[in-house]
């Protein structure tokens, strides 16, 4: 008997194993292949992962690969593809900035892009190795540089809708995000990204209503995309009050521990998050992420005691601000000073989850080291000037040497006899 519960047990957890791909594999099943290939138009802000799904393949075609064109018909072509499909790939090992290859995964026939740029922008392909095309996207990434900031507190509006003739400009806001704060007066936003409506768009690609595309989208025509530039993405920011989640208790171990040290001496400080400590120079920048925390998530940040709202601390509020938080919820410090020392605390959709406790030293002397990005442009610096004063110094013998040689060469020119005296 316990070999038969063993194969049955054996045979439960390889059919839950399975039952995903099976899943998947019916679902393209039940979904044809468009005969014609259209494009679906699809927008995000830039430094967000975008996942876009393989709907339909052929049943023999067991791997798919991913192609990308940056304009309808280009002759470069960037093939994404693992060959197997299953190339893994973490989000918090992406760094902003690196090439696309370095940042796509493939996971159940469906291209992964994470910390999407402008330059990402363009036409994916979903087909075989052969070339074969079953789906196609439309990805219009919109830069979150000169992004509009309304505070509806404040008695702010978003921006009107434009108008030019039949082509109408206006910007297509997404689900406000939880509070970024819990018992006591939180935050809250919506990202808006630029939309446009017009008849003259390319019949190709498929639109969610009619004549309707995102403003960097591949079906709208030169002439028109040009008087699109001026209308920058939107947050719409506005307060929130939410209470907090109810704590699990610390055990009573712990707690004895704690009450026995307390009892001998002074009781220790207890910190709610983990907390990390970080030693920075006098006079040197300082960037700060939210660990886990994405463009659309909401993220707030405090110092000690002291809420950093953006209402006063969002980029762009105020170009003077040495201490600001950006729009993929980063907080800056630019020049630290010997006030920004203290604990910065960050919360991640309502829930405070770690702290930054900030040091500052003075500019003393300190160990050069080639990882040091400043040690590398001053040395950078240093060997464009030296390269600059050797190029002088063989310019100037070079035209010494020239005007030596041309004084000593024979002049074929007719010579002119001076009368005699």
């Amino acid at each position: 008997m316990s070999l038969a519960h063993t194969t049955v047990l054996l045979w439960a957890w390889g059919s839950l194993q399975a039952f995903e791909i099976v899943e998947k594999e019916n679902i393209f099943q039940r979904t044809p292949c468009p005969a014609f290939l259209m494009f679906d138009n699809a927008a995000y802000l830039a430094d967000m992962s975008f996942e876009l799904p393989c709907p339909c393949k052929p049943e023999e075609v067991s791997a798919v690969v991913w192609y990308y064109q940056k304009h309808l018909g280009s002759s470069h072509t960037k093939v994404l593809t693992d060959f197997d499909g299953r190339v893994l790939t973490e989000a918090a090992q992406v760094r902003v900035g690196s090439d696309m290859l370095l940042r796509f995964s493939i996971r159940m026939f469906s291209l992964l892009v994470f910390r999407a740029q402008p330059e990402d922008s363009g036409l994916y392909f979903c087909g075989t190795s052969k070339g074969d095309y079953f789906y196609a996207y439309d990805v219009d990434i919109q830069s979150s540089e000169g992004m509009v900031a309304t505070f509806k507190d404040q008695g702010q509006e978003p921006l009107e809708d434009e108008y030019h003739g039949s082509l109408r400009v206006f910007t297509t806001f997404w689900e406000w995000t939880p509070c970024d704060r819990c018992g006591v007066r939180g935050e809250q936003w919506r990202i808006g990204l630029c939309y446009l409506q017009s008849p003259d768009l390319s019949p190709r690609y498929r639109k969610i209503l009619p004549n309707v595309v995102s403003c960097g989208s591949r079906a709208v025509p030169r002439q028109l995309r040009a008087k699109t530039s001026d209308h920058n993405p939107e947050l719409l920011v506005r307060s929130c009050l939410m209470p907090c989640k109810k704590k699990k208790k610390v055990q009573e171990g712990v707690m004895a521990i704690f009450n026995y040290v307390s009892k001998v001496g002074s009781r220790p400080w207890l910190p709610q998050v983990p907390i990390q400590f970080h030693q920075q120079r006098l006079g040197h920048g300082l960037i700060i992420s939210c660990p886990g925390a994405r463009p659309e998530h909401a993220v707030a940040w405090d110092k000690d005691h002291q809420y950093l709202y953006r209402t006063q601390y969002l980029k762009g509020v105020n170009g003077s601000m040495r201490v600001f938080i950006d729009h993929g919820n980063h907080l800056h410090i630019r020049l630290t000073q010997l006030e920004d020392r203290g604990i910065y605390y960050c919360w991640r959709q309502g829930e405070r989850i770690a702290g930054f406790r900030l040091g500052v030293t003075s500019p003393g002397r300190h160990p050069v080291s080639f990882s040091d990005p400043e040690t590398r442009a001053a040395l950078g610096l240093f060997l464009i000037g030296y390269m600059l004063i050797t190029v002088i110094f063989i310019s100037i013998h070079l035209c010494r040497c020239c005007c030596y040689l041309f004084r000593f060469c024979p002049n074929f020119s007719p010579r002119l006899s001076l009368p005699q005296l």
